[in-house]
């Protein structure tokens, strides 16, 4: 039987496991129930398991029982994040969330759901595996870099030495066509900052601005400014994108305040972009604030690096696909995407890639769906078991390559 025929036949069951991950979003590091739905998953299959001491993490190691010819096993991390979004379901569908503000808006209960597939896939074939799979269930990739805490407690380590190699898997709800793989050498995605801003003035009657001092059109300035100084500033084939998300100033009318309040994201696609814009923003906020005789506040944050793939580990798993699924369904994208993701700091120790997939529902425009982290983003089951396929595949081939190789 095939990996692929294997995968399909556990589909009711990862159907199952998703919904009831979906329909219990958790948010950030502490993940109790979902943790214990990937344990009853995990229950009974042949894996060491470690739990997360700063978070409610999952290192499954499953130990490969062929022979090999290097004292050193090779080893393969597959990674899956588990954590929702506070965001308030919209889609309709009749497994949604049933946790008031929280949804799997961004599609981690399938990569859950996957990824404890294709354990089950794996330890159907460990007497093929001259090596060992190190499985990564990741809380609080959505901002609470989930993955520095795994890190930092030995998951690239978990199989007694470093892992060879890296894989991790995100589904879409928009952009490709139902069940497309997608990857690209090099920079996948993008760096990801954070900007907060307090401008602080005087505030007074709005009848005598000139008696007070208004930090709301500073604020207004410097929002525009920005934009203008990224495309003056920049060069625009290393582009950078900074939105605003959050303007916030007054109570009443009539009333100027004290001060108000920026909060924007920055992505940038090069290490020489990310470390001038933390040179160029605070310049130009601090020259505006003081044009108008106010202060200002800036805290700027890196958060996640950008997500790079390495070309070997790229080709390997494009090859892995076309031989699963066929041509038509793998697209190596051009540029990268403006998303970000602490997979990242993975694929910054370890060689590895990063692929998507898209599960925009078969016959479905692509172009027109919500996507990630809207409240009507709609993930299909149907790519479940291909996942997990893949998931799987990707180790056991990469797991023979490395142990014919030592």
């Amino acid at each position: 039987m095939s990996i692929t025929t294997d995968a399909k036949e556990l589909q009711a069951d990862l159907v199952r496991l998703r919904h009831e991950l979906h329909q219990e979003p958790e948010i950030g590091l502490q993940l109790p129930r979902t943790q214990e739905k990937v344990l009853k998953a995990l229950d009974g299959l042949p894996f060491e398991i470690t739990l997360g001491e700063s978070t409610t993490s999952v290192t499954a190691v499953l130990r490969g029982s062929a022979t090999h010819r290097s004292a050193k096993k090779p080893s393969v991390l597959l990674r899956a994040d588990m954590d929702g979004l506070p965001v308030q379901e919209r889609t309709g569908v009749e497994f949604s969330s049933k946790v008031d503000g929280a949804m799997h808006a961004c599609g981690h209960d399938l990569h859950t759901a996957m990824l404890a597939g294709a354990a089950t896939l794996l330890a159907e074939r460990r007497d093929q595996l001259a090596g060992d799979v190190v499985l990564m269930f990741q809380p609080g990739e959505e901002g609470w870099d989930g993955a520095a805490h795994m890190i930092r407690e030995g998951v690239l380590d978990a199989a007694g030495r470093r892992v060879d190699a890296a894989y991790g898997m995100h589904v879409f709800s928009a952009l490709e066509p139902h069940g497309r793989f997608c990857t690209k050498p090099g920079v996948m995605l993008s760096a990801s900052d954070a900007l907060t801003v307090t401008v602080l003035g005087a505030g007074g009657h709005g009848s005598a601005p000139h008696a007070a001092k208004d930090p709301v059109t500073a604020a207004a300035e410097m929002v525009t400014a920005l934009q203008v100084m990224i495309t003056r500033q920049f060069n625009m084939f290393d582009p950078v994108v900074l939105t605003v998300g959050v303007l916030s100033a007054g109570t009443k009318r009539n009333v100027i305040p004290e001060s108000a309040r920026i909060e924007a994201t920055i992505r940038t696609f090069s290490d020489a972009a990310r470390e001038r814009m933390m040179t160029a923003v605070p310049m130009l906020l601090k020259g505006i604030a003081a044009a108008h005789g106010l202060e200002v506040d800036i805290d700027y944050r890196h958060e996640y690096p950008r997500t790079v793939n390495n070309e070997d580990e790229t080709h390997t798993a494009e090859k892995t696909i076309e031989d699963l699924f066929g041509t038509s369904r793998l697209t190596r994208w051009a540029t990268p995407l403006g998303g970000s993701e602490d997979f990242s700091r993975v694929l910054a120790q370890v060689p590895g890639t990063f692929i998507g997939l898209s599960a925009v529902a078969p016959g479905t425009d692509h172009n027109a769906t919500a996507f990630n982290h809207s409240p009507y983003a709609a993930f299909d089951d149907g790519v479940l078991s291909d996942g997990a396929a893949l998931y799987a595949e990707l180790a056991v081939s990469r797991i023979a390559t490395l142990a014919s190789a030592s």
